[in-house]
């Protein structure tokens, strides 16, 4: 019956792999590099020569039992595997009766026995493993084929042990079916437990059937659970089956069928090849889906027919036609229009609904097949892959008949054998729906597009006057997520938005076109979106048209808004529908709506300037400067000057609470530069008389301190803002140039004489260039002219990084909250707006109870603010100094350094502060890979060897081992335990070379921030922990977190996911034991076991241990030293020496990982809330964190604010009287001429005459004539004592200005005479 083959294996081989588990999350540096390229050649060298020792052994095998054929080499023995086959092999004959026996046995400990089934499953695969009996795999109903060494056997005898062989093999195939039946009902194990159980059933079950049947077998379990599924999630509900009732089943179904999809790919991945599971997917689910699918609307169709038939006879019998006629009449509806019938705005949007569902299984199943399996996904169609097959296959065979032409026949030449792809035909469930469904779409778009412009129409006339009606847009749909935050429009109308909603649930209809016979529905849904879009491009323009002579300004933002989001969305709907057509399908609206948003932009600029210009600019009472009064009495400003800054704050409000944030920050750009050159021209030509000359200082002052308010708002970055280009920032730049014109017509215009003549005087030719058009003049000059902004801006023009205060006000200006400036501010400065943080949030030390596990810690749903900025700071791998700087101060105040040291196995389940629990878990997931690869380890020793749990299973009865065939050398394994006693040793000493071996690379896949960190606490540590800086600290933590799982065995469980028996946790407790006693932490000596341990390791790899050590320590060390030198650092901190490349490097890695992006969105938050304490603390002068200390605790918790209330013009003045400007402050500044005046000297010499030519023709008309002649007699004076006693000449220019003073002197004479 059987065939025994004598190959009993001498000796066990190490395969070791290189098991990084602990993914790549960081992009190492070049020393991690070396480590993991090391590590994989060093596991490469080992494998081969484990391959090699193994392929010696079975050559020496072979060679003794084969005499007649010697293998001479590993090459001949691999060529010898390759062409072997059992049939080839010696079989040794097994007396016929001794077979019979124990079959019979067998037989009879099945029926009459219970629960032994899997005791004989394991038993027989014990047999064939250990001795090599190869039981027959033949398919039920089938006859044995015999070898010719078996002539001894006569048929019936033959028959006799097939009828026994098949009865018991069809008991435990029931066995088997029943258990894998009952795990599906049951379902109440984990997924990976599960996926395990099913694994071993499958392959038992192929033990004993040849694979087609087993498939068969389990395809049909499969296809019933399928189909019951389906039917019991739709009929569950009570009522006829309706549309509505389909979408609401399939919706709870289609979840459980990816987790099936998912677990059959696993499960058969490690059985059969990737075309048979391809094929045994698209029979067992994807066909069965499409069956029931296609049964279900038939269903549906037939209902709804007879619905619609229903209402055309009862508009026959309204009509009175006769009745008779009636029955034919639909008859013959029914078949001119091939089951035409009419859908409603709701049936489609449920259809919709489910093919949407279809195309996320869809989209599911390819992802899991080039996961599990690598194989094409559905987009890849099998017309291509078969052309090119062809075409090869043709020109081979072709090359391959010429000797021989008569030997092919010419049909075969194109014979190709198809590549088994996925196959999902869920579309042809709805192509008897297709026509219908094109036909109505059209219909039910035109109908609710039409009805909501018409409620909006009857809302617009019955409240005239009112501003549009909007609604928030904050949280852009899942379809919109591909569009930036700074484009995505906050408030968008109302009809617009509901449109659009519409159309969004109606979307999935025209996205699963890709057959034939459904383009209509997309050619019919493109069409009707594209006069929908054209319906409301036209009633935007009606609404942009009523500006502002019917309707507020907020209109035209609104108007702005909602176009910029139709735009985008129309985009999305062309980007989405570009993988099944490839020419653009939505052109037309797209180009409409672009060339309205530019138009619409450039309106709300153009309009915004000319309110400025031609109304709130012109002010003739303020601006009367020839006026011999002073303008209340020179203190306060123009009243236009201050009307413009409540427009610009009003502008700004609205700006930012409607539009998307880079248009708005565009438009505010626009209107705020082109005002100031409004401003520049007319206070340049100005010619203010005595008494108004402080009007102009004050409004000018007013100016550029609400222009350094309104800046912060504009500029995107810091470097936008401290060194704006002409070529790159071209806006910015010119806002800078009109602020320091103005600046210019105050310096010249409003300083006093003797300064100005101080100033203008004591400065030669030679001192001065010869063109002073072409002398360069810093864009930010006039702000630190400015006393209030000094405590935001850098120290000097030229600096490289801005103040803190600055950081910070620049960050909370913006229109959404701007990532890459965030990671900028929280890096600034070496951390100290993080520094701030931690010092006033209190110091929060969770109370777990010790059954609290580790991995609850890591599920935790809402992270604490130090556990949010650990995270985001251990993330910027480009700046791994941060979270060591930024904690340094917060560990030494907390004396949290000793935590580190002292963190001993039983500390896990204590209380720990926030930062210890992180690092903690940081850890944790590092190692989560050699844990898994340890209790994997468990497992195969434990099936090999029967332990642990399959040791109840493995007694077998003596009555049953009496009968097995002494031919077969069968050795129990309680005998072989017994025998050997240096099992446990050997599994100890092989699972703690894994942790030491793997230590060097988990160290050098963990983030650099955090390898600093821990190079940070060493060199911190006191002389009491000199033990530990054999190993350091990082190493001596790894292992301590490893030996914290291993003595916690329900830990390791809810890590790994795996089931760990009494015998695993005992022996992963000799694995910490003998971790503990390398280390040195053991309080008592050694145990002997461990001693064994310790001693087999060594006597293998000598020393190998403390090398591997100190290797894990040195690439720590190294990778900090690194760390510490390449850290580009000046004065500033740590940001300075990152440009904008690298903070957007760096926080498109944070989004990345996991709640990356939520993370920064929290502390932005929190900064938010706590905008005015933050400035407050950064605004300490001398700050010193051990000396500052705050009571203040800040909100650490993400609430919603509330929307912010209408633009209150008394609010903004309070404001503004208070942060931008305070008149009665600016008329009492100090102003330093002595330092603003020197840095005009290269002024343009025709702008300096006609400043100065304002400045004295208003002078002298209101000085006397005596005084001023006594101005000029002394400035005469001056300038020919200083020609004489210097040697220079006088500058001409200066000398051509004093002369233009002669006229007006003489005017003034002539005044005086008369």
């Amino acid at each position: 019956m059987h065939e025994v083959l004598k190959m009993e294996w001498g000796g066990e081989y190490s395969l070791d792999s290189s098991n990084l588990d602990c993914l790549l999350n960081i992009l190492p540096g070049e020393l991690e590099f070396q480590q993991i390229l090391s590590d994989l050649d060093e596991k490469i060298k080992k494998n081969t020569s484990s391959i090699e020792q193994c392929l010696k052994d079975l050559q020496s095998e072979v060679n003794e039992i084969y005499t007649n054929e010697i293998l001479q080499s590993t090459t001949d023995c691999l060529q010898w595997l390759n062409n072997c086959s059992f049939s080839s092999l010696r079989p040794s004959s097994t007396h016929h009766g001794e077979l019979m026996e124990f079959l019979r046995t067998l037989q009879s400990l099945l029926k009459n026995e219970q629960n032994q089934e899997e005791m004989i499953l394991h038993f027989l695969l014990d047999l064939s493993s250990q001795c090599g009996v190869s039981f027959p795999c033949t398919p039920s109903g089938t006859s044995f084929e015999l070898t010719s060494s078996l002539h001894a056997i006569e048929d019936d005898s033959t028959m006799d042990v097939k009828s026994l062989w098949d009865d018991v093999r069809l008991h435990l195939r029931r066995f088997l079916v029943n258990r894998l039946q009952s795990q599906e009902e049951t379902n109440t194990n984990a997924l990976q437990q599960q996926r395990e159980f099913k694994t071993q059933c499958i392959q038992q079950l192929l033990f004993l059937y040849p694979e087609s049947e087993v498939l068969t077998k389990y395809q049909n379990m499969q296809n019933k659970l399928v189909s019951d599924l389906l039917q019991n999630c739709i009929l569950s509900s009570c009522g006829e089956t309706n549309f509505d009732k389909v979408v609401h089943g399939y919706q709870s179904s289609v979840p459980t069928l990816c987790t099936m999809i998912k677990e059959d790919l696993y499960i058969l991945s490690g059985t059969i090849d990737p075309s048979s599971s391809l094929k045994f997917i698209n029979e067992t689910y994807l066909d069965t889906i499409t069956e029931e699918m296609t049964v279900l609307l038939e269903r549906l169709c037939e209902l709804q027919f007879k619905e619609n038939a229903l209402h055309i006879v009862k508009a026959n019998k309204i009509s009175k036609k006769h009745r008779g006629t009636v029955h034919a009449v639909a008859s013959q509806e029914y078949h001119k229009k091939g089951r035409n019938f009419c859908l409603t705005l709701y049936q489609l949007k449920c259809l919709s609904q489910l093919i949407k569902l279809f195309l996320l299984m869809e989209e599911k199943i390819d992802e899991l097949s080039a996961e599990i399996l690598f194989v094409p996904s559905f987009t890849e169609k099998n017309k291509n892959v078969q052309g090119v097959l062809k075409k090869a296959s043709g020109e081979l065979l072709i090359g391959e008949t010429r000797a021989n032409e008569t030997s092919v026949l010419p049909e075969q030449l194109l014979q190709v054998e198809e590549p088994i792809l996925l196959n999902f035909g869920w579309r042809n469930a709805f192509k008897d729906l297709s026509s219908s469904v094109a036909h109505c779409i059209t219909i039910a778009i035109e109908d609710f597009s039409t009805k909501i412009l018409q409620h909006e129409q009857k809302e617009e006339f019955s409240a005239a006057g009112c501003a549009m009606s909007l609604v928030n847009n904050q949280q852009m749909r899942e379809s919109c997520r591909a569009v930036q935050q700074e484009e995505q429009p906050k408030r968008i109308a109302k009809f617009c938005s509901d449109i659009m909603e519409e159309l969004d649930t109606l979307l999935p209809l025209a996205l699963a076109c890709r057959d034939d016979s459904l383009q209509e529905i997309r050619a019919n849904f493109v069409e009707a979106c594209s006069k929908v879009a054209t319906a409301v491009l036209a009633r935007l323009e009606e609404k942009s048209k009523d500006v502002p002579s019917k309707a507020p300004l907020q209109d035209l933002y609104a108007a702005l808004s909602t176009a910029i989001y139709v735009f985008q969305h129309f985009t999305m709907y062309n980007n989405l529908m570009r993988e099944t057509s490839k020419k653009p399908l939505f052109l037309v609206p797209v180009q409409q709506y672009q060339e309205f948003i530019n138009v619409l932009q450039f309106q709300v600029t153009n309009y915004c300037v000319r309110v400025c210009a031609t109304s709130i600019l012109q002010d003739a009472e303020s601006h009367h400067w020839d006026d011999c009064k002073a303008f209340y009495e020179g203190e306060r400003c123009s009243f236009s000057v201050q009307m413009w800054h409540y427009f610009c704050c009003a502008l700004h409000r609205d700006l930012w609470t409607i539009l998307p944030p880079k248009t708005a920050q565009e438009i505010l750009t626009d209107v705020l530069e082109q005002s100031l050159a409004i401003l520049s021209s007319r206070y340049c030509q100005a010619c203010p008389s005595y008494k108004r000359t402080p009007q102009i200082r004050i409004d000018i002052a007013a100016i550029l301190m609400s222009t350094e308010d309104m800046l912060w708002s504009v500029c995107s970055s810091v470097q936008e803002f401290l060194n704006p280009h002409e070529d790159r920032d071209l806006k910015i730049y010119k806002i800078h140039s009109h602020c320091n014109s103005l600046l210019s017509v105050l310096a010249i215009l409003t300083s006093p004489l003797k300064n100005l003549y101080e100033t203008f005087l004591n400065n030669s030719d030679e001192q001065l260039p010869q063109d002073f058009s072409k002398v360069f003049y810093h864009p930010l000059h006039w702000l630190f002219c400015i006393p209030s902004s000094c405590s935001s801006l850098p120290k000097t023009p030229s600096a490289r990084e801005m103040a803190a205060q600055g950081q910070l006000k620049l960050l909370l200006s913006q229109p959404y909250c701007n990532l890459n400036l965030l990671l900028e501010t929280l890096l600034h400065h070496d951390c100290l707006l993080v520094k701030i943080l931690l010092r006033s949030s209190r110091n929060e030390v969770l109370n777990h109870d010790e059954q609290c596990s580790l991995l609850e810690q890591i599920n935790n749903k809402q992270p604490a603010l130090i556990e949010t900025i650990f995270t985001v700071l251990s993330y910027c791998t480009l700046s791994p100094k941060s979270l060591g700087i930024a904690f340094e101060t917060y560990m030494e105040k907390e004396q949290l350094w000793n935590c580190l040291y002292n963190m001993t196995v039983s500390s896990c389940g204590e209380l720990e502060p926030e930062v210890i629990r992180c690092l903690k878990l940081t850890l944790i997931n590092s190692v989560k890979g050699i844990v898994k690869q340890i209790i994997s380890l468990m497992h195969s020793w434990e099936a090999t060897e029967n332990y642990g749990m399959y040791q109840h299973k493995q007694i077998v009865p003596e009555s049953l081992l009496k009968t097995v065939p002494k031919e077969w050398n069968y050795t129990p394994r309680e005998m072989k335990r017994k025998e050997s006693g240096k099992c446990f040793t050997r599994l100890a000493a092989q699972a703690v070379s894994i942790v030491i071996s793997k230590l060097p690379t988990v160290i050098a896949c963990l983030p650099p921030p955090v390898k600093y960190f821990f190079f940070l606490a060493e060199r911190k540590m006191s002389r009491n922990f000199a033990e530990l800086k054999k190993a350091g600290l990082l190493v001596w933590n790894l292992i301590v977190i490893i030996c914290r799982i291993f003595e916690d065995g329900n830990t390791a469980e809810l890590l790994t996911g795996a089931t760990l028996d009494r015998w695993s946790k005992e022996k992963l407790s000799l694995v910490r034991v003998c971790l503990e006693s390398i280390m040195g932490k053991q309080k008592s000596g050694p145990k002997q076991v461990t001693q064994k341990v310790i001693q087999s390791i060594e006597q293998q790899r000598p020393n190998w241990i403390e090398s591997q050590l100190l290797k894990a320590r040195k690439l720590s060390a190294d990778c900090a030293s690194l760390t510490v030198e390449g850290a580009t650092l000046e004065e500033g901190g740590i940001a300075l020496g990152f440009t904008e490349q690298k903070i957007n490097m760096m926080v498109l890695d944070i989004c990345h990982k996991p709640g990356g992006s939520e993370y920064l969105r929290q502390i932005y938050h929190i900064i938010w809330l706590n905008e005015e304490y933050l400035k407050e603390q950064l605004s300490c002068e001398n700050f010193s964190e051990d000396g500052v200390t705050s009571s203040q605790c800040l909100p650490l918790t993400l609430m919603g604010r509330e929307e912010q209330p209408v633009f209150n013009p008394f609010q903004v003045y309070r404001q503004s009287c208070v942060k931008v400007f305070n008149q009665s402050t600016i008329t009492e500044w100090n102003w330093d001429w002595s330092n603003l005046l020197p840095s005009y000297l290269g002024l343009n010499q025709m702008t300096f005459r006609v400043l100065l030519a304002h400045r004295y023709s208003e002078v002298m008309k209101t000085l006397p004539y005596t005084f001023t002649c006594f101005i000029f007699s002394f400035l005469l004076e001056e300038t020919k004592i200083y020609v004489f006693t210097s040697g220079n000449v006088l500058s001409s220019w200066i000398l051509s200005s004093l002369l233009q003073l002669l006229p007006h002197l003489a005017m003034l004479s002539i005044a005086q005479a008369q």
